[in-house]
Parts: C-alpha cells; structure tokens; sequence
C-alpha cells in the first residue's frame, strides 16, 4: 500500500453515514463520487450505544440496514468501512491510515450527544485541513433565522430532482483496510432482541413499503389510521425508514405526489378508481410535511430534548415523578400494568413491535402526563427505545406537547375508556395484547372494574388478582391536572412565555394560520378557554 501522502494517489473522498442508509438519493454519496474514489464509513459510537434512548431493536434494524448498504456499495467498486469507537478518534485513525482531505455527510438533527460529536468532528476537520461537506436531506433548515416562508421552503426542497445511486464509486475499495464488520445488538454488548413483529431494516424494502402503501394499502389512511386495528396496515408504516435514512423524505413525498396525478388522470380518462385515494394523499402529504415541521423545532432550540419549550412550567411534576408512588407509577406504565385496558394494550404491543399508530401514541403520553402526573422526560426516554422511528426532532417535541409544557397547544387530555369505545370496541386489539381480559365482554372492555365480583369471576378476570386495578381514580386524577394546568395557564408569565414559543416554533403554513399574529391570537384564545378533553384540532400523525 501507498503512503498516504504519495502524489501519485487519487484523494478519497469518505461518505460517512449516519441516519442515511441508502443509496438512492443520497448527495453526499453521489458528489463524492464525483470527486473521487469513494470510501464509505459507518461508525459505532460507544455513546450513542450507552444513551438511555438506545436499543437493541435500534441496532437490529441499523444491521439489516448495513448488510445491504454494503452488498450496493460493493456492486458499484466501493467498500463500506465499519468501525467501532468514538468519532474523532477513528477519523483520525482512518486518516493516518489513507490520508483523505474530503469527508462528505448529510445533516443530522439528533440528540445532545450528536450535536456536540458533530462539535468535535468539526474541530478536527479544521485542525486537520479537512473539507467537511454536510449536505440537508430533508426540510429541516440549519441557523434558520425566522419560520417566515419556511413551508414555501420545504416545498422547494421536496420539489428539487431525486440523486439517482451512483453507478461507479471509483474503484477505490481499500481492502486492506481493517473493518470492525456489521454488528448486530448482541455483538455489540447490547443484548438480545425479545419483540416479535419488527419491521425489517434495509432500503429495498423501504421501497417495497412505500408502493404497498400508494398503490394499495392507503386508500383507507384518513379513517385507519386512527385505530390500533386498522392503522398496522392502513398507516405507511414508513416512519422507521425515514428515520433511519432506509429512504429520503424527497422520495417519498415525490413519490405520493406521483400517485395523486395518476389518479387524477384515470378521473380525467374516465377510469373508476377507489374515491378514497384523494384525500388519503393530501392527509399523508400533509403530514410529510408536520415531520420535519417538528424537527425544525428541535434544530432551532436543542435545549427541548431536556428543558420545557416553556420555562413556567418547570417544577410542574418533577417531584412527584421521583418519589415512590410516582416511581411506582412509572414502572407499571412501561409493564403495561395501569389497569386501563387500551393503555396496557399499547404499551406491550409497543415493547413488542417498536411501533404504535400516532392516536395511540398520544394517548398512552396523555394517561402518563395527566391520569399519573409524570413527568414527560422520563416517560420520554422509555418509548425511545420501544420505538423502532425514534427521531429526536419529532419525539421530544411531540411528548412535550402531549404533556402540556409547549404553552401554546391546547391540552389534549385523553380517556382511555372512550378510546376503547371508539377505537376498539370488541377489544380484538386490546384481547391480542392483554390475554387476561380474553373473556371479558366487549361491555366491560373500557372499564373492568365496573364488573361485579361475580361477573369477574365469570369472565376468568378476578381484578387484583389477574389483572390489576387501575392505579388512580382516572376522573379523579384528571381533574386535578386540569386545576393544575390551568392556573399556570392562566398566568401573566405564562402568555408571555407563549408568545415567545409560538414566535420561534409556530406554524406559519398559509391557509392554516395567516402569519405569526394572527396564530398568537389563536393561542391566546386556547389559554383562555383552558384545558379541555380530546380538541378536534389537526394533530400530525407518525406514518
């Protein structure tokens, strides 16, 4: 092998992936090709692996991933390098070893320990005369400076041409190279996988998804999605991909836009097609664009993985959240063993299969933040990593709002006995997930202990025997939260503290809310009006 400084050897250009485990529509694979052989990196980094939001479902579906990232870059003259260890020190050991000048990447919008590893990489590029290229991959914009025009933006973005995959790499494959190999979560001390119906990692079946979803499982998306029954097949069920960078945002969004003029031209052609696909679309578009909406939010303010968007509401639940019966709470909360039927249901099926359609998801956070008065972080970092789409833009920003800190959401405080009535009523989601309650009639599904002792007995669901009784009085429970809520709502320091949220985070899509003003009147009017059960606001959805 060459030294790495020898004048006769062309410059790699290294691609470090990240959240991006694909080939298709991938700019930094596609410009470094350009410049050069290609040299594809992907790191384990022992901090990443150690957070409190990791899992060995996260490492599974990273591995599936990996394999065929590996079997495409091979395809095309390329190698992709795994290696074990924090960022900068393996940079540094790769560039002794090949001397590269070139590290190409997209953006990444992470958590703190990301954000500062990004923080040292940058320092080391410098230091080494290193061209760091990082390129966006979705609607998220860094150093955004106002959310003015920031729809008319992500437009733009998603409207731009799709990267085809490289056909050449340069050849460059660096086989002498040592590599760590791909590694799955028990290989990298992590432990085994126990859930059951993961979905599989990997880009072909990222596309697989996305045309089962827009050419037949989607029509009925607006109504299915809703439902624990229907939404396992009625959602996209794209959220791990895009995640995980298995398939763009671009692609997918082009995608649907594709399919919604198809339909348009079989209704000009005179062709029947399903009514439904219309409006299936435009909501599944729409939430495309709610993605990086609540992304941008963490990208803007960082502090929100930790601290509440706003600060009044800080010492709101902290206390009780570490005492003994908060703890106790908690733990019974992530068993599923609450006492409420659709909460319990939920949470094994979450810790068995990464995923819960968003309505659910609200719901089990909503039970968490209200009925048990949790605090959201630690409830937070829990079904981090239950979830299969952990993204930390959408995943704290959504659990604050679920909780009632943002100040400028109207809080959506959820019965779990109404979700049963209107989401399950024959309990074939909550009979799958909780077996104890196999032979309970549907009647009883929302509120077992209505049941008499005898009818308990009857039904082989004895309450604090076989399945436990709720853990609080739910109507109880409530109402103090509202009591709670509403007095800091309600407080001068509290609108205040709105007006600044909503000026940095708020929506400013046109035809929804024209401009900042007239949304801070919108959310002046929720504070007023105060906490209320379930609003028919438009939330967004996860796929």
């Amino acid at each position: 092998m060459k030294p790495a400084n020898s004048p006769s050897r062309e410059p790699w250009q290294v691609v470090w992936f990240k959240r991006d485990l694909r080939i298709r529509d991938h700019a930094p694979l596609c410009q470094a090709a350009a410049n050069g052989p290609v040299l594809g990196l992907y790191l384990y980094e022992p901090e990443l692996l150690s957070s409190p939001e990791w899992d060995p479902t996260h490492s599974q579906f990273i591995a599936e991933a990996l394999r065929e990232l590996a079997r495409e870059l091979a395809a095309r003259g390329g190698r992709l390098l795994l290696r074990r260890g924090e960022a900068v020190e393996q940079l540094e050991r790769l560039h002794r070893e090949i001397g590269f000048n070139s590290l190409w990447s997209h953006e990444e919008t992470g958590n703190r320990i990301t954000f500062d590893r990004d923080l040292r990489v940058g320092r080391w590029c410098r230091d080494r005369g290193v061209r760091w290229v990082e390129i966006r991959q979705d609607g998220v914009i860094r150093r955004l400076r106002s959310r003015d025009g920031w729809a008319e933006r992500w437009n733009g973005t998603m409207g731009t041409r799709a990267f085809e995959a490289p056909g050449s790499l340069g050849g460059g494959k660096g086989d002498s190279l040592e590599c760590d190999g791909i590694l799955g979560p028990e290989s990298l001390g992590l432990g085994s996988v126990n859930a059951v119906e993961l979905q599989l990692g990997g880009e072909s079946t990222a596309w697989e998804t996305l045309g089962s979803f827009l050419q037949s499982r989607g029509a009925g998306y607006r109504s299915d999605m809703s439902s624990p029954v229907t939404a396992w097949t009625g959602c996209s069920r794209l959220s791990p991909y895009l995640a995980w960078g298995c398939i763009s945002m671009r692609t997918v969004h082009q995608a649907a836009t594709q399919r919604l003029e198809s339909l348009r031209m079989e209704r000009t052609a005179g062709r029947a097609f399903d009514p439904r696909w219309s409006g299936a679309l435009a909501s599944f578009q729409a939430r495309l664009r709610w993605h990086c909406h609540f992304m941008q939010k963490l990208e803007d303010e960082p502090r929100i993985e930790f601290e509440n968007f706003s600060r009044v509401y800080d010492g709101l639940r902290e206390e009780f959240t570490v005492s003994d019966p908060g703890q106790e709470r908690l733990a019974a909360w992530c068993a599923g063993r609450t006492g409420f039927p659709m909460v319990d249901a939920c949470m094994r099926a979450v810790r068995a299969t990464g995923w819960l359609n968003f309505r659910m998801r609200a719901m089990v956070v909503s039970v968490a933040s209200y009925h048990l008065w949790l605090h959201w972080r630690p409830t937070a970092l829990y079904l981090a990593r239950c979830f299969l789409d952990f993204e930390p833009g959408i995943h704290f920003s959504q659990f604050q709002m679920q909780s009632g800190t943002t100040g400028i959401n109207t809080l959506r405080i959820y019965s779990p006995a109404r979700q049963v009535i209107d989401q399950d009523p024959h309990g074939v989601f909550i009979r799958r997930w909780v077996p104890e309650l196999a032979d309970v009639p549907d009647t009883f599904l929302p509120e077992p202990w209505r049941m008499s002792l005898s009818q308990q007995e009857s039904s082989g669901c004895v309450l604090g025997v076989d399945y436990p009784r709720p853990i609080v009085d739910d109507r109880k429970a409530v109402a103090l939260a509202k009591e709670r809520l509403y007095a800091i709502r309600q407080s001068a320091g509290a609108r205040d503290d709105a007006r600044r949220v909503v000026q940095r985070h708020g929506s400013r899509k046109r035809g929804h809310f024209r401009g900042a003003d007239h949304e801070l009147l919108f959310r002046e009017q929720l504070l007023r009006e105060g906490p209320s059960e379930e609003p028919g606001l438009m939330q967004p959805e996860l796929f």
